[in-house]
């Protein structure tokens, strides 16, 4: 039987495996249930890929949506893998025969909607040998994820049926309180929970507050132009803005289109396969764009408006830069989003969670601590030093020691056993006299009181620094309760320290203008920047052949590692991150020809002279270097001068005698214009040709 390493090579063409795959895969084959959270672009799917070619039966892949199986089955078939999907967009011609094929174990993965597993849970369903259960995008299932689908709840019941049959659990956006819910609502038996950093370095993170649309309009109109070959999602708040933004991208003549749920779902679906396909480089969308796309080149991603909760940002900005390739995100909001948001928040039957998590999201667009700090620790994961590739680390505010406040703020959480929101928190701290405060006689606690001398609007801004960064959660599914992390706890008993932006008084919802102004200078291609450019030519006529996405035949980061590391033979393209056996046998001749012949006309140009030492070191006589390259033998002698006057290296002997070297030598002492060829010449009866003349000279100034 084949080891996971071997299959990773062999039907993926990686030589090794991403941080805790490893881990995953080996719980996954023990038969344990498993729930992983790997940020987007972390190789979530490889976790069930593997062990899906491992075991000898059929894994099951629950998935949300049409375009993320028929994107995932059409890479795994590249790969020569066999898979197939069944979905609404299926003829039942189509569906019979996948359903015979899955009786018969000929399919090794089988995607599945939710709602097409439960149509089939009673039925053909019973009739499939089946190793493994994939639930991808498991944050569906719960009400406290942002995509909540009511039809994943029905999951549950695939426990009950296959209870000996281990089912993993994947999502890239979940808080604490949905990696719960996700958990119960599954059934999961004592999962083993994979939580894998959700960093993702490769993207930088901007903000861009309080801009006017014409400002907007500019910024992202010379933003695009200065990346014209980069594919790009902007995402707008309704469907009336996509249309607006597209129309703006159209008079600036950038190629785009606009999606939205509004579209009927035959022209979506071709939208985004133009989009997939590179056909069409940028897309203007709501957020019902983008959920199903494994595209992995989207070099940025722009919000023209403020998200409204965190988990939905950081699932859109994921999409971006999948390959590990350097990616731009860049956030534009304003007031009037915050009010839009606010109406929508307060008229839905969980107002209160969503008016916190809208919260959170204002919070991270005003923040003046580094962004990144402030994403991780929202999914609980801290980080020590500030990122360096946002918005605030590049141009820094002034930062205070903010341990005292912190441990403040902490003792007093700690001193009413976590069971307080932050308002309460604040008004502890400030010694208020309001009835709630006596009520649960807060008023007794050692804590209070004892930021009197800070106004509420500092404690505001710095108990949002301290969820920054990470030292304090909230409960969202406990009526917004503050908890003490475990670097909370770090803090308060003075083990660290940590620094936050200093306090200033700004205008509501606006955030400091940056004085710096971004400049596009295009500069002439590198020679790997040029490669890289042929090596995208050529993937994408294979991909237009073949009819398949562009990146489903290589991805961009596979292209960039063959651009730096130019493989010459089947052997050493082989061993290329992202070329499996399967891709090497249909793709490998095209791209290693492309390569070798780009090596031949970039080899570095010999000048005349390099071009005679070369025939040199073949043993070439002087007249058959003459011959060669249609010259005089005078002149081939004057390229040996040069090249014994420059340090090369050859055998001088065979071309002059030291007996002609040491008459010539002789001569020139004795003449008064010993530099010069004729007086020589003639002095030597004629006897030595000029060429001689001029190497024994060559000779006699190198000692």
């Amino acid at each position: 039987m084949q080891t996971i390493h071997t299959i990773l090579k062999t039907n993926f063409g990686y030589d090794s495996f991403r941080s805790q795959q490893e881990e995953i895969i080996q719980t996954i084959l023990q038969k344990k249930d498993t729930l992983v959270l790997m940020p987007t672009g972390g190789g979530k799917s490889i976790c069930f890929q593997v062990p899906a070619l491992y075991f000898e039966k059929t894994t099951l892949v629950i998935s949300p949506l049409i375009s993320l199986m028929k994107d995932q089955v059409e890479s795994l078939k590249a790969n020569g893998i066999q898979a197939s999907f069944i979905n609404s967009s299926l003829k039942d011609s189509e569906r019979r025969s996948i359903i015979a094929d899955a009786r018969l174990g000929k399919i090794k993965l089988l995607y599945v909607s939710p709602e097409n597993l439960i149509a089939g849970i009673n039925t053909w369903l019973n009739e499939i040998e089946i190793d493994l259960i994939a639930v991808d995008e498991a944050h569906c299932v719960s009400m406290w994820g942002h995509d909540f689908r009511p039809e994943y709840t029905m999951i549950k019941e695939l426990k009950k049926k296959f209870s000996s049959v281990p089912i993993v659990a994947l999502t890239a956006t979940a808080d604490k309180t949905t990696r719960n819910d996700i958990i119960q609502q599954l059934n999961l038996e004592n999962p083993v929970i994979f939580s894998s950093s959700f960093d993702r370095p490769n993207l930088s993170l901007e903000v861009m507050g309080n801009k006017s649309k014409k400002e907007k309009t500019k910024e992202i109109i010379d933003f695009i132009r200065s990346r014209p070959d980069e594919s790009g999602i902007i995402y707008c708040l309704s469907r009336k803005e996509t249309e607006s933004w597209s129309q703006i991208l159209n008079e600036y003549g950038i190629q785009n289109r606009f999606y939205h749920a509004g579209i009927e779902n035959e022209e979506r679906a071709f939208i985004q396969e133009e989009f997939v396909k590179d056909n069409t480089p940028i897309i203007c969308a709501t957020i019902a764009f983008g959920m199903g796309i494994d595209k992995s080149n989207v070099r940025w991603i722009i919000h023209t408006n403020l998200p409204k909760n965190m988990e939905g940002y950081y699932q859109e900005i994921g999409r971006a830069g999948r390959d590990s390739m350097p990616s731009i995100t860049r956030l534009y909001f304003s007031y009037r989003d915050v009010v839009l948001l606010s109406d929508f928040a307060n008229q839905s039957e969980k107002k209160e969670v969503l008016v916190e998590k809208l919260n959170r999201m204002i919070q991270y667009a005003e923040s003046s601590s580094c962004r990144r700090r402030m994403l991780l620790a929202y999914f609980g994961e801290t980080i020590s030093e500030n990122c360096g590739n946002c918005d605030i680390c590049k141009n820094p505010p002034e930062y205070t020691d903010g341990t005292l406040l912190a441990q403040k703020a902490l003792s007093a959480i700690k001193r009413t056993d976590e069971k307080i929101s932050q308002n309460t928190l604040i008004e502890i701290l400030r010694g208020s006299k309001t009835a709630a405060i006596f009520n649960e006689n807060y008023h007794q606690i050692k804590t209070y009181g004892i930021g009197a001398d800070i106004s509420f609007k500092e404690w505001q801004h710095a108990i949002t620094e301290f969820k920054n960064l990470g030292l304090i959660d909230i409960a969202y599914d406990d009526h917004m309760r503050l908890k003490i992390t475990e670097f909370g706890n770090l803090i308060l008993f003075d083990i660290k320290t940590i620094h936050i932006s200093k306090y200033e008084i700004k205008e509501q919802h606006s955030q400091k203008k940056s004085t710096k102004k971004e400049t596009f200078v295009p500069e002439p291609l590198s020679a790997q920047e040029n490669i890289f450019n042929k090596l995208k030519l050529l993937r994408r006529k294979i991909a237009v052949e073949l009819n398949l996405p562009p990146y489903i035949v290589f991805h961009d980061s596979t292209l960039h590692e063959i651009s730096l590391k130019l493989p010459k033979s089947e052997s050493e393209f082989l061993e290329i991150n992202g070329v499996s056996a399967l891709k090497l046998e249909k793709y490998g001749s095209e791209f290693i020809a492309l390569v070798n012949t780009f090596l031949e006309d970039n080899r570095p140009k010999l000048n005349t002279f390099e071009e005679t030492f070369v025939l040199l070191k073949q043993d070439k006589s002087i007249a058959e270097i003459a011959e060669i390259r249609k010259l005089h033998e005078t002149t081939i002698f004057s390229h040996l001068a040069k090249l014994v006057s420059d340090g090369y290296s050859f055998e001088v002997n065979k071309y002059i005698s030291q007996e002609e070297v040491n008459r010539i030598t002789q001569i020139s002492n004795k003449i008064e214009h010993n530099n010069q060829l004729k007086p020589i010449f003639e002095a030597l009866n004629e006897e030595i040709e000029y060429g001689k003349i001029r190497l024994a000279l060559a000779l006699n100034e190198k000692v």
